[in-house]
């Protein structure tokens, strides 16, 4: 599908200032996607959970442009009140790619406040969680130019689908709950080209699951995942991989659909292992987990053991850890992190989160001209 539109123009003295604001979580992947093709596709299946409170905050201010409109597009980008250049190009080239979509980007002058609630380039998606924010304001601006899309079915589809070629992991943040992106045969309106949601499928121990992010580091990862996805196209273990994921991601959604905690956890730590396992056999290979990573899963492995609590681990990207488990086991947990993992995190941190709502749009605190 395409969402090409060159009617999508507009006159640009008519134009009157205005901003938009999105809220957007990011996600943890349960059965993880690395490795993609052509646009920004996945090489296989992927199944996530939506978070509530490791989110970015993005206001999207536009104004007429007042030059003569050749070429890109006129974007500025603030990450936390500083400029950022890097973030900047990058958004720009992003918003480039778009114009097939929304030619009237380049009849604008845009100006982008963002910020997250955690640490950036730390392997906590943050590029899923701020892509998604920024296509949300970015479909909300089409309807605010022009008129409303059909339902918010189609409105989240959209943004999916837009946040998707920012960052793929992002079109998965626009849905609450859970959110499937790939093809999954027990899903018909599965794609590669948005993600799906899940969440009216989840069993009820699933809908409130809590998932503690502790923060082993704080540093930008060594290796980014763009590098690393791209690395993936020379990994001998690539084909039986993406089998394994899609066969996973199917088997997963009726262990979302049961409350099989204990399958769930099976499921979510031979994940985060396989994934890190294909970063160790890249070529050139390279390594994410840090020591502390490892001293965390084998205190939760030795601390699950003694308890029988359905207590797991999963890892993104990165080195920080990710504790799911179910509410029944929260003050445990929480105890348990507090006395026995805190020594292995920076600055003894971590982020109590939990699965959320979703997006949210938000009042803008302030409307200035781009």
């Amino acid at each position: 599908m395409a969402y090409d539109n060159p009617s999508l123009t507009v006159v640009t003295e008519e134009v009157p200032p205005g901003a938009l604001r999105w809220r957007s979580p990011s996600n943890i992947a349960l059965v993880k996607y690395w490795g993609k093709h052509g646009d920004q596709l996945p090489r296989n299946a992927s199944v996530s959970f939506t978070l509530q409170n490791a989110a970015t905050d993005t206001t999207l201010h536009y104004a007429p442009r007042r030059e003569s409109v050749t070429g890109g597009v006129d974007v500025q980008l603030q990450l936390a009140g500083t400029p950022e250049p890097k973030f900047t190009a990058r958004t720009q080239t992003y918003l480039k790619r778009l114009l097939p979509v929304y030619p009237f980007l380049r009849q604008l002058e845009l100006r982008i406040e963002t910020q997250n609630s955690f640490p950036h380039s730390a392997g906590i998606a943050s590029s899923a969680s701020g892509m998604s924010a920024l296509a949300l304001c970015l479909v909300s601006l089409e309807e605010q130019l022009f008129e409303p899309l059909p339902d918010r079915a189609a409105f989240l589809r959209k943004a999916s689908y837009l946040a998707r070629l920012g960052s793929g992991s992002a079109c998965r943040s626009v849905y609450g709950g859970a959110a499937v992106w790939g093809q999954v045969p027990e899903l018909s309106d599965s794609s590669g080209a948005y993600a799906v949601s899940i969440a009216e499928q989840l069993h009820p121990t699933f809908q409130s699951y809590h998932d503690d992010i502790l923060l082993v580091s704080r540093s930008e990862k060594a290796v980014s995942s763009r590098a690393g996805h791209g690395l993936m196209d020379q990994n001998p273990y690539a084909p039986p991989r993406y089998a394994q994921a899609n066969a996973r991601s199917r088997e997963i959604l009726g262990v979302l659909q049961r409350g099989d905690t204990e399958r769930f956890g099976q499921l979510l730590e031979s994940e985060a292992l396989t994934l890190h396992a294909l970063m160790m056999s890249s070529q050139p290979s390279y390594t994410l987990i840090e020591p502390n990573t490892l001293h965390v899963i084998n205190l939760l492995r030795q601390f699950r053991s003694e308890t029988g609590h359905p207590i797991y681990f999963t890892l993104d990207a990165g080195p920080n850890v990710h504790l799911l488990y179910p509410e029944a086991v929260a003050e445990p947990t929480r105890r348990f992190i507090r006395e026995h993992l805190l020594p292995y995190c920076e600055d003894r941190m971590y982020l109590a989160d939990r699965v959320g709502t979703g997006p949210e749009q938000l009042e803008v605190n302030q409307t200035t001209p781009a």
